[in-house]
């Protein structure tokens, strides 16, 4: 591939496999930041964490989103539930060269974790990171679990801000190469008080926001009256601001969602056509698009955030019959000998692990 090509692509032409040179008045090394400070409407998208060690889980998760999306967000215990780690996610994307956006629940780790985390996250690769509160651990299947809340999202965006911008840990002490990372938190601007979700933005832009990502959005109307009023604040000249959509796999479902999931708008006519579809799960796919092409063109808006929940195989075709990208190409990875002998050497560990009675394998570790 020719210089050019790769710079074209966000690719470091030193070294395909590195981060990216840094940039002025770049606050991260990572395709993402690019894309959106270039005014091009970007795409991500999210990895739903396996309830696996094995890596094989991640990597064909994400390899469905190839060429598709700018970035790949490793959700973090999302409902308060146990799965593969966010951070273990992004070491694992960053490994064979993703865009990775880790998510930080302050539900589960105190600032001393929280911090720990960054530092570590950031010498793996990760450009992104999206500060949450998080879900309380009632919503979840272990809800005799301890919460934690030292942080919350406004305190968590000051705190890696203060990191990447100020070299130094809350308690002061002095950092000596400090996170350069994009910072992102989420909106919801279809829960209420209404009139009070763009102020929350600001809120957030002011603890360090640089991107923002939406809930799910079903109420066009909605969500173009609330990027009015923020786009009369002037918010989006201080934030990229992406629109969350996602595909309905049915009427049920979709029912389902809005009895028992908190923040998620649907309105009555979405699941009235829904109902009427002779295919609902086509009928689910093509609204997707729509409400695509809508939110596309209202002011103030960066991005797509596409999130299908157990409909991940359906991103690609989702992106591309949309045609938000324009016939723009993000990021492929090109299998390179070392990452396919990367994958060859764990399949043959995994392998001989399987092979051997559990009695060898403890005698070899206790040697």
């Amino acid at each position: 591939m020719t210089a050019s090509a790769n710079k074209d692509r966000d690719v470091n032409e030193n070294d395909p496999g590195a981060p990216l040179e840094p940039k002025e008045g770049h606050s991260s090394f990572g395709r993402l930041e690019r894309v959106l400070r270039r005014g091009e409407f970007a795409v991500t998208t999210e990895l739903n964490p396996p309830d696996s060690a094995d890596p094989r889980d991640v990597y064909e998760r994400a390899e469905i989103f190839e060429g598709w999306v700018d970035g790949i967000n490793a959700v973090d215990a999302s409902g308060a539930n146990c799965h593969m780690s966010s951070v273990g996610i992004c070491a694992l994307l960053t490994r064979m060269g993703y865009a990775p956006i880790l998510q930080i629940s302050c539900r589960d780790r105190n600032r001393i974790a929280i911090q720990g985390d960054v530092l570590g996250a950031s010498a793996m690769g990760v450009q992104n990171i999206l500060c949450l509160t998080g879900d309380g651990v009632q919503a979840g299947d272990q809800p005799g679990a301890k919460p934690v809340f030292d942080l919350d999202c406004m305190s968590l965006l000051e705190t890696v801000r203060t990191m990447r911008e100020e070299s130094r840990f809350l308690s002061g002490r002095k950092l000596t190469y400090p996170p350069h990372v994009f910072l992102g938190a989420a909106i919801n601007p279809f829960a209420p008080p209404y009139d009070f979700r763009p102020h929350r933005l600001a809120k957030k832009i002011a603890a360090g926001a640089q991107f923002v990502q939406s809930q799910y959005c079903f109420d066009v109307p909605m969500f173009r009256e609330y990027m009015k009023r923020v786009v009369d604040m002037g918010l989006n000249e201080e934030c990229y601001i992406m629109c969350g959509v996602g595909p309905l796999a049915s009427a049920k479902t979709a029912n389902w969602i809005r009895k028992n999931v908190p923040g998620i708008h649907i309105p009555d006519a979405v699941i009235k056509r829904l109902e009427g579809a002779e295919n609902q799960k086509a009928e689910g796919k093509k609204l997707c698009i729509e409400i695509m092409q809508e939110v596309k063109e209202i002011e103030g808006v960066s991005g797509i955030h596409v999130m299908a929940y157990r409909q991940e195989e359906y991103v690609a075709e989702i992106v591309y019959e949309s045609g938000v990208l324009k016939g723009r190409k993000p990021w492929k990875r090109e299998a390179a000998p070392d990452v396919e002998q990367l994958i060859e050497t764990h399949e043959t560990i995994q392998a001989e692990e399987k092979a051997k009675p559990p009695q060898e394998i403890v005698k070899e570790v206790a040697n």
